[in-house]
């Protein structure tokens, strides 16, 4: 935090224990997070809890595994937070998708704040029906499913039928809809973005049960200790990995005219602009995983039927057609997120043009817009192979290896990422406290007879 202009620990201490504000919003996050937590933990109405106990493996494995570990456990318990968040990312995808076929919704983009709140609510009434249709999918798809319980088979469902699954569609896209109003209110209280806070606290809210598993199995000799050593290693060198890639930056210079300054000098202020390397962020795997879970979700209607049996068996993390299609919708999203969303050379190079700065060596204007385009797709080649090679390594491991636990790049990716940018956020509260206190205290002291005093009568 010193390098940001922050001080020294005891003032970072000083600043930390002033910012009020800042702790209101921690607070609140920390709350939100306690909400979601009981959430995932109360059961669907109707369900044998019993039953449900005895059958939980089924659901936290296999086929249902990395939906499990973004649900935060909740899919396996059978929770009103079953489908977590993801049907409001699977909304964002196909309007985000849209805006950028249609014309009409393409215009609504452009038009700033409105047309964002336009899109927004465009997005909800998406939400609500995918959830309708995936809470009733997985209503239809548990009401006749059984388990052991005392040596005797018992079925999840208490009492199957239209009514449970209205119930369950109902209830489940009334939890999904609480868990996207509670993201936006991390947005407009808390810190950090909401949506993602919530994926996060969702898989770190698993680790502790994955590393009982494996301590536990090692315990037994069911895994050697090396392979829970490799597994350990490879966590760290994949963290390592994150951290550098999602911190680094590519300076692009930039010059602004010359201006006639005290005594006849002429200065020049030399700047640059920082392009980070991976400009499209987490957001590639989140959409890439959503997408994927849908023909999961599908599956999980009729697990007996031949077609949900090929979903489970080439398109479940691990399996080469399931890393093909990955590492493609990566890739896929990492371009389509950083020309829509995440870079636009074209406005870049008019806010430095009407600024008088240039680019040594390109003309402003259009040529600085495509050498930034130029810039921003090479970026973008690089930062989508990282994503690719991140998420895909650790699924080839976890089958070569037949590892006891899921553990996914995308989940390390998701956790090291949202730190990085909560962390900042924080720091730039914090340099804004700073700055904040200095000017009050450079107020009072300018009051009486000093300079600022008179410029400020």
């Amino acid at each position: 935090m010193a390098t940001l202009g922050l001080g020294n620990q005891n003032e970072i201490a000083d600043l930390l224990a002033k910012a009020k504000n800042l702790h209101s919003r921690i607070l609140f996050v920390l709350l939100a997070f306690i909400i979601y937590r009981l959430g995932t933990h109360i059961p669907l109405p109707g369900i044998d809890v019993a039953a449900l106990a005895s059958y939980q493996t089924n659901l936290q494995s296999g086929l249902f595994g990395l939906f499990n570990m973004f649900s935060g456990g909740a899919f396996s318990r059978m929770a009103i937070f079953a489908l977590n968040i993801m049907p409001y990312i699977t909304a964002s995808i196909i309007v985000q998708l849209l805006a950028a076929s249609y014309p009409s919704l393409n215009e609504l983009r452009k038009e700033g704040e409105v047309g964002r709140r336009k899109l927004n609510q465009y997005t909800r009434y998406l939400t609500v029906i995918l959830a309708m249709v995936q809470g009733f999918g997985l209503a239809s798809g548990i009401q006749y499913q059984t388990a052991m319980v005392g040596g005797e088979v018992v079925p999840l469902v208490l009492n199957p039928g239209l009514a449970f699954q209205l119930q369950t569609a109902l209830t489940i896209t009334a939890g999904s809809l609480f868990l996207m109003w509670l993201g936006e209110q991390i947005n407009t209280r808390g810190i950090g973005n909401g949506i993602s806070l919530l994926i996060f606290a969702g898989i770190v809210a698993e680790f502790p049960r994955m590393i009982m598993r494996v301590i536990e199995l090692a315990r037994t000799g069911s895994i050697s200790d090396l392979l829970v050593i490799a597994m350990l290693v490879g966590m760290v060198l994949a963290i390592f990995a994150i951290v550098f890639m999602e911190t680094a930056i590519r300076k692009v210079a930039i010059q602004y005219p010359k201006r006639q300054g005290m005594f006849g000098a002429v200065n020049s202020d030399a700047n640059h602009l920082p392009l980070k390397l991976n400009l499209a962020g987490v957001i590639p795997p989140i959409f890439a995983s959503a997408l994927l879970m849908v023909p999961l979700t599908m599956a999980s209607y009729a697990p007996q039927a031949p077609w949900a049996q090929f979903v489970g068996q080439y398109l479940s993390p691990g399996h080469v057609p399931y890393l093909i299609i990955f590492v493609s919708l990566i890739v896929f999203f990492s371009f389509f997120y950083v020309a829509t969303v995440a870079f636009n050379p074209t406005e870049t190079a008019d806010n430095l043009k009407k600024q008088g700065a240039f680019i040594p060596g390109i003309r402003p204007g259009e040529s600085t817009a495509n050498y930034l385009d130029n810039l921003a797709t090479r970026l973008t080649c690089i930062g989508a192979a990282y994503l690719a090679a991140v998420c895909a390594i650790p699924d080839l491991l976890h089958r070569d290896a037949t590892l006891p636990v899921y553990i996914g790049g995308t989940s390390l990716l998701i956790i090291v990422s949202v730190t990085i940018d909560t962390v900042a956020r924080i720091q730039s509260a914090l340099i804004a406290q700073k700055y904040e206190s200095l000017l009050k205290r450079t107020s009072l002291k300018g009051g009486k007879g000093s300079g600022l005093g008179l410029l400020r009568k």
